[in-house]
């Protein structure tokens, strides 16, 4: 087994030693989501994270991972979220008449404003309305919306975040109120001030209030996962699963003296616990008296709850007040608190002691720390020390936008599904993550966008160009699976590889260092590709070939490939969509090829082209038995089985362009030929995700490239060749009008040409102006410029009417 280094939150400072408590298998908790809402690509760049890492210690390193990971389906963000819902349901199902509406949103209007931007409010006593809303915006926030912070100093952050958020709510309910269009688009600022008006109405014994949501966030969650080709997990828990237990741990950690119950809730007793030799807030120890923190992770339900002894203390099981779930405990009616939670989960699956646990940064205090104080505290035993609980802590960076984490909070964040749908392939934003490192925070730039889509297109080109070339050898289907030291050139590209696979380990030893990672895969595919284009050579393919099948390996690993599995010995990675059509009978995915060499052939046979190589290629090609064999194998790689058909196609096209030139045939012929030709290629197989390169004195050379792709090619050039004959016409247009302009003046007789002007008075024979319009003499210096413009007047007169004749 690989020597491992790792970050570990637990011992900040350089990466240290991985070491599983038992070899070759590894035991891991992570945090799972919050099911209150979709996710967004701060959830991304969290989980996907984790599952590279995840899948480098399975796949590359073969270690044995039992992966655990919990949803948590009971918090106050989802009491909040799942309540609110419903009063706004029950409140747009009122009578309300249009200034009924208009009232409440008003009064919603003003207590947001009151809540969150108090600055909105003045310093006079006139009351905050829709018509004064966007100058005191303008008045109290100005700094904040032009990029600066609300001191005035240093860069904007998270608070900055939430004040726009606000006064995009703000912004919606003023408009609703100018509109008069009732409750809709106010639904922000209306939300809460139900909220505080009837939450405690709510029936909670019935709990599907809140189970609704947090099944449909979940089904998303997941189906986001699956989207970004992330591994499920070994085993899934949730909350509300687990009460009972819940309840049993959270008497032990009493009965240990390290808990009490105060007017129905449990609180964890940070002095006793430290008392007794432990150490709270062991990966934020300077955060341990941070209370903005503290009071975030107790949850914003749980304020007015009261007992505790210290600030510092935080809530096992909390007291549930009306509107609440709620589950019988020895303490009363109440439920867990958030922490809690995962020490029981985690440890039910995984025991006292846990390889790895994972999560967010943001989650590191007081999440982490308290699941780790109160985990230890549960199996503390007197004389035998502090209890290890968790052996290596991975966090995972951030997601930023403007300076800001990316969050459902601050809603700042776009969602997976629409990432998805509108910017990013599942594989380009994981080739993003990979490119930083997992313990680092990362902005997403353009630059770092326009590496990725670099990066990408360098290996699918390379997979592409290689494939090709092995299909043109008819090299075996199975290909090679290593590469010992060939001659010639071939042996400098097998050390590189060697070199390659050396210096890639030594990246991902180095707490999977996957920026390293990435830049030795490219070098060496760069390497490749010049050895594979020299001129000076006849390249081994073989050679290619090893390089292209251990990079396969790595993609595959990194999961960069949606269909591929372990122990990924294919070539190449699968287009988009290539999962769905592995699936598909065999005939069916093939039928599209078949049509296309029909029409061809039937095309051709409609020529009458008496050349005997294309007549052979008629009578002799039998793609349909060449499928027919294959399919027997039982392959069901569509660019395998389509090939005959392909192969025929371009076959037969190659045949035309070589005989186009001939002698015997007619233009008319030549003509159908060429356009023929040029459709096969640009059209009817392009549309398929085929590309034929043309090569001298050789076969075309067949490509598989994702169709779209090449349509997007297609339609680019078009438009370029539009713009061309566009740019000549203009400039047809221009010399047309030029010379329009030159023989209008050419018409004109030398000795006409200063007649016109009313600058002159008098002139000679000749038409020379002699008098200015004053009555005096021409100037000498003039006369010379004028007898310069005469003299070339009369050049293109004489060149007018030999061109066009006296009459013209």
């Amino acid at each position: 087994m690989a020597s491992i280094s790792v970050h570990n939150s637990l011992k900040p400072g350089p990466a240290v030693a991985f070491v599983p408590k038992e070899q070759g298998k590894v035991s891991w908790y992570a945090c799972g989501p919050t099911t209150y809402d979709l996710s967004h690509l701060g959830h991304a760049r969290n989980y996907v994270s984790t599952d590279i890492i995840r899948r480098i210690l399975m796949h590359h390193f073969g270690f044995q991972v039992n992966f655990v990971m919990n949803y948590t389906d009971v918090d106050d963000k989802i009491i909040i979220k799942a309540r609110r819902n419903r009063l706004l349901e029950l409140e747009k199902e009122k009578p309300y008449s249009s200034g009924q509406a208009r009232d409440l949103v008003f009064k919603a209007f003003g207590a947001y404003a009151k809540s969150n931007l108090p600055l909105l409010l003045g310093d006079d006593s006139a009351e905050l309305t829709e018509s004064n809303y966007q100058q005191r915006k303008d008045a109290a926030y100005s700094r904040v919306l032009s990029g600066g912070t609300l001191s005035g100093e240093g860069k904007p952050s998270d608070a900055e975040a939430k004040v726009k958020m606000h006064l995009n709510n703000m912004d919606s309910a003023a408009r609703a109120l100018q509109n008069s269009t009732g409750l809709e688009g106010a639904e922000e600022v209306l939300l809460p001030y139900l909220d505080s008006l009837y939450k405690e109405t709510i029936d909670t014994s019935d709990q599907t209030i809140f189970t609704d949501l947090t099944q449909a966030m979940e089904k998303a969650f997941n189906d986001d996962m699956v989207a970004l080709n992330v591994l499920p997990p070994d085993a899934v828990t949730r909350v509300t699963e687990y009460v009972p237990q819940i309840v049993a741990f959270v008497e032990t950690i009493i009965q240990k003296g390290f808990a009490y119950e105060a007017d129905g809730s449990v609180y964890f007793d940070i002095a006793a616990f430290e008392k007794a030799g432990n150490t709270y807030a062991r990966l934020r120890p300077e955060s341990k008296n941070d209370k903005t923190l503290q009071e975030e992770g107790e949850g914003s339900l749980s304020k007015s709850l009261e007992g505790k002894k210290r600030s510092g203390d935080f809530a096992l099981w909390k007291k549930s007040k009306s509107g609440e779930p709620y589950w019988p405990s020895p303490w009363g009616l109440g439920r867990p608190g958030w922490h809690i939670e995962c020490s029981v989960m985690a440890s039910d699956k995984l025991g006292d002691q846990m390889d790895i646990h994972s999560g967010g940064i943001d989650l590191a205090f007081p999440h982490h720390d308290n699941e780790l104080a109160q985990s230890e505290a549960y199996f503390h035993k007197c004389d035998h020390g502090e209890h290890t609980w968790v052996n290596y802590f991975l966090h995972m960076g951030h997601l930023s936008i403007a300076g800001s984490k990316m969050s459902k909070s601050l809603k700042n964040f776009q969602t997976i599904q629409d990432a998805l749908a509108t910017t990013y392939t599942a594989r380009n934003m994981r080739i993003v993550f990979l490119m930083g490192r997992w313990n680092d925070g990362v902005e997403i730039s353009p630059d770092m966008r326009k590496q990725a889509d670099s990066w990408e297109a360098t290996l699918d080109n390379f997979f592409t160009n290689t494939k090709a070339k092995l299909s043109e050898a008819d090299a075996p289907t199975d290909g090679i699976k290593d590469l010992s030291l060939a001659e010639g050139g071939a042996k400098g590209l097998a050390g590189e590889l060697e070199q390659a696979k050396k210096d890639l380990n030594a990246a991902l030893s180095n707490s999977f260092h996957t920026p390293e990672a990435m830049q030795i895969l490219l070098r060496l595919v760069r390497d490749a590709n010049i050895y594979m284009n020299d001129k000076s050579i006849q390249p081994n393919l073989q050679a290619v070939e090893a390089v292209a099948r251990w990079a396969t390996k790595i993609v595959g690993v990194f999961g960069l490939d949606a269909s591929a599995q372990p122990p990924y010995n294919g070539l190449g990675w699968a287009s988009e969509g290539a999962a769905t059509s592995a699936n598909v009978d065999p005939k069916t995915a093939v039928k599209p090829y078949a049509t296309v060499y029909s029409a061809v052939k039937e095309e051709v046979q409609g020529l009458s082209i008496a050349e005997a190589a294309v007549q052979a290629l008629l009578d002799q090609q039998n793609p349909d038995a060449e499928f027919a064999e294959l399919e027997k194998t039982g392959d069901r790689d569509v660019e395998k089985l389509s090939l005959p058909y392909i192969r025929a196609t371009s076959r037969l096209r190659d045949e035309l362009r070589g005989i186009v030139s001939s002698a015997t045939l007619e233009p008319k012929t030549k003509q159908a030929i060429l356009a023929l030709s040029d459709r096969i290629r640009d059209y009817d197989l392009t549309d398929l995700g085929v590309q034929l390169d043309d090569q001298t004195d050789k076969p075309s050379l067949i490509k598989f490239v994702p169709a779209a792709r090449l349509r997007a090619a297609r339609e680019e050039k078009a438009a370029l060749l539009a713009e061309k004959a566009k740019q000549k016409e203009e400039a047809r247009k221009a010399r047309a009008k030029a010379d329009e302009e030159k023989w209008a003046k050419a018409k004109i007789p030398p000795q006409e040409i200063f007649k016109s002007d009313a600058k002159y008075q008098d002139w000679d024979a000749e038409g020379l102006p002699t008098k200015l319009a004053d009555g005096s003499e021409v100037p000498k210096s003039q006369v010379k410029k004028l007898k310069k413009d005469w003299d070339r007047q009369k050049k293109l007169h004489e060149e007018y009417l030999s061109k066009f004749g006296a009459t013209s």
